[in-house]
């Protein structure tokens, strides 16, 4: 059987039945034999038993569609929308199969390309719903613009202060909603400023004096993201605390924006690369670039993949890449480990999968949180399996996110711990809401928030 790698060059006329994939990107599920150690790491095949639904048998269906030999019919599209793209069965390959270059490929060209293999097949594939076209356009074009989300947010906000909005929840009100744009009303954190703070553009290393000559030994680029700097503002205050408080500059350059994942997620390559290229001009002088933010810092990380047919940008941003460090790695290597405060809790942790098989960060932050006086780390069960967040997962498939998010309470909640820490603002914000819906006492919070009452004491 010919690949595209042997039948066509990316750009070229794609066979009228097959999906144009790029041949690097078919040459990763080529790379798959098949053995079924991946299996147990998968969260919908766990949930569901179904080989479809687990990377070998999506990694057979995309290279059909590739091939022709698969039409992208309804169930055949519906198996790969149902992956999270949370990277686990990368971890457990043996192969080193890079599944998400060929799922993030496949979704972007059917995108593209469904509609004329539909009228060369004659498969039809259902409109999406105005529901899921919603939401995409929200997240799209409202949540990666913190002014626009800080606007949004504004009545919801001043609701919550005022004691309405627990009101109207409890009246029902919000359950006529399609379930997606309920599961996104439900993710509103309970508590948050009106109209957060924007950082400044930089932050001094602590005991530095305005106007010094002298360069910091560090320069930490900082990336708040666009929904972390709206409804996690707190958070980020107090990482970039700490990172000056450990001898680092900061800087919170204007210029920088959207990291661009989830336009990439959603197969909109143009805008994402447009995106990256902003936050390479922005960042990349900085020794370090950091985000409180495991999805975006696995994206940052990606810089290299996008740019990698663009010779003017490419050496750049596969520099960027080699800067960029989940905000845990960076606080270890400032050499963060005075903690003066105790904090006699027992807590778990969840390992976020972006941040655990994307960057494949788990000691760090365990490293960290080990060394604050009276704190416990209870072990939790599937730490690393996915809770059902990933991205805009939990609206576009809320059933099954729902299901993850039961899973990962249970296993919670198995640890008897009231207080579960994770590095993503996207896991935070789905557990939390689950637990709040079943009548669960939890509280999700971010390593940075216990780090910080640790080492200042509030």
């Amino acid at each position: 059987m010919n690949t595209p790698a042997e039948t066509q060059q990316p750009g070229s006329q794609p066979a009228p039945l097959g999906l144009p994939i790029d041949p690097r990107a078919y040459a990763r599920g080529l790379s798959c034999v098949h053995c079924g150690l991946c299996l147990p790491a998968c969260p919908t095949y766990t949930s569901n038993g179904n080989e479809a639904d687990s990377p070998r048998g999506r990694i057979q269906l995309m290279l059909g569609l590739a091939d022709g030999t698969v039409a992208p019919t309804a169930p055949a599209v519906k198996h790969i929308d149902l992956c999270l793209d949370c990277r686990a069965c990368e971890t457990a390959c043996p192969s080193g199969v890079v599944y998400h270059e060929l799922l993030e490929e496949t979704r972007a060209q059917l995108r593209q390309h469904s509609s004329r293999i539909n009228q060369a097949t004659g498969a039809q594939l259902p409109r999406r719903s105005l529901s899921d076209r919603a939401i995409e356009w929200l997240f799209l074009n409202m949540l990666t613009h913190p002014f626009r989300l800080k606007v949004s947010l504004l009545a919801p906000r001043l609701l919550q202060k005022l004691g309405i909005y627990p009101l109207l929840r409890k009246t029902g009100l919000f359950n006529i909603l399609p379930p997606g744009l309920r599961k996104m009303e439900q993710m509103l954190p309970p508590r948050g400023p009106l109209w957060p703070r924007r950082m400044p553009e930089r932050v001094a290393a602590a005991g530095s004096k305005p106007g010094e000559s002298d360069k910091p030994k560090v320069v930490v680029a900082f990336l708040p993201g666009c929904v972390g700097s709206v409804m996690f503002a707190r958070v980020n205050q107090m990482a970039v605390q700490l990172l000056a408080d450990c001898g680092a500059d900061v800087v919170i350059p204007r210029n920088q924006g959207c990291c661009g994942a989830m336009h990439h997620h959603a197969g909109l390559h143009a805008e994402s690369v447009k995106m990256a290229r902003q936050n390479i001009i922005a960042l990349e002088q900085a020794d370090f670039i950091t985000s409180t933010i495991a999805g975006c810092g696995a994206m940052l990380r990606e810089y290299d993949v996008l740019f990698r047919d663009d010779a003017s940008y490419a050496d750049r941003a596969r520099h960027f890449a080699a800067k960029v460090r989940d905000i845990s790695e960076v606080l270890l290597q400032l050499g963060l480990n005075d903690f003066p405060h105790p904090v006699h809790e027992t807590i778990t942790y969840h390992d976020a999968c972006h941040l655990v098989h994307a960057q494949k960060v788990a000691a760090a932050p365990r490293a960290l949180l080990a060394m604050v006086k009276g704190l416990k780390l209870a072990p939790l069960a599937e730490s690393e399996m996915c809770c059902g967040a990933a991205g805009t997962y939990n609206l576009t498939q809320p059933v099954m996110a729902t299901d993850l998010a039961e899973r990962k309470v249970r296993h919670i909640e198995a640890t008897a711990c009231r207080t579960c820490a994770t590095g993503n603002v996207g896991c935070a914000m789905h557990i939390q809401s689950h637990a709040l819906q079943t009548g669960r006492e939890l509280s999700v919070v971010h390593p940075i928030e216990i780090l910080h009452r640790a080492r200042f004491g509030s």
